[in-house]
């Protein structure tokens, strides 16, 4: 096990001490049927609610990257909310960790910010075909001020668990949500909350249980039924 960050403000980890890599390949790659659910596409956009240190980002990053081209998106656009941004210093601290990782990280920080400032949407083109929109401040804020319409391919629910940060769990978040969704999008999460997944339901999304990572016994998936 690696010393694992943990978030000052929801005194909560990052990420799975027990393999915070494999937890998110878990979690939010197969929870999504990734990579086989963005094969004949050709743009794709990931939305995730809660950055942190770019796990998720960096774990799809590379599975894109490893996919033939002829199976994967040309375009993959990952769009991620984060109130409490880290700077690419601790980014590059929790994460060198895993030299597997190594050359996707490099990648990241070669474009990130030095500040990020409340209310901002940095754009940026990690690499060709890949674009990532980091939304600095309050996810039930900033959510609701994307363009309506069809968007968002599958979701990335992260952003501490629920009894630790409710904010991030939402009506706001999942109404906005089932605006964004394409028909059939995806999600899947580390939780099986009740609140959660009753708030999901209740804006079209079929939820279902599936095994977690690790210790976690459960976790929650779904499709979006277009209301």
């Amino acid at each position: 096990m690696i010393d694992v960050p943990r978030s000052k403000q929801f005194n909560d980890v990052y990420f799975s001490p027990q393999d915070g890599l494999a937890e998110t390949r878990h979690v939010f790659l197969a929870g999504n049927e990734l990579p086989e659910f963005w094969r004949g596409s050709e743009n794709f956009t990931i939305c995730e609610t809660g950055f942190g240190t770019g796990l998720n980002f960096l774990a799809a990053l590379k599975l894109w990257k490893e996919e033939p081209q002829y199976e994967r998106p040309k375009e993959l656009h990952f769009i991620s909310f984060e109130k409490y941004p880290l700077s690419g210093a601790e980014i590059k601290q929790y994460l060198s960790h895993w030299q597997e990782l190594e050359e996707e990280l490099e990648e990241l920080l070669a474009v990130y910010p030095d500040a990020l400032d409340h209310g901002q949407c940095y754009v940026l083109d990690v690499i060709d075909g890949v674009r990532l929109s980091l939304i600095i401040g309050d996810v039930n804020e900033e959510m609701p001020k994307l363009e309506d319409g069809s968007l968002v391919d599958c979701w990335f629910l992260d952003g501490f668990k629920p009894s630790s940060n409710p904010d991030m769990w939402s009506e706001t978040v999942f109404s906005n949500m089932a605006r964004l969704s394409v028909a059939g999008a995806h999600f899947a999460t580390f939780t099986v909350a009740g609140f959660v997944r009753r708030g999901l339901g209740e804006q079209g999304f079929e939820v279902r249980k599936v095994s977690g990572f690790g210790r976690k016994r459960e976790m929650s998936v779904g499709t979006y039924n277009n209301m």
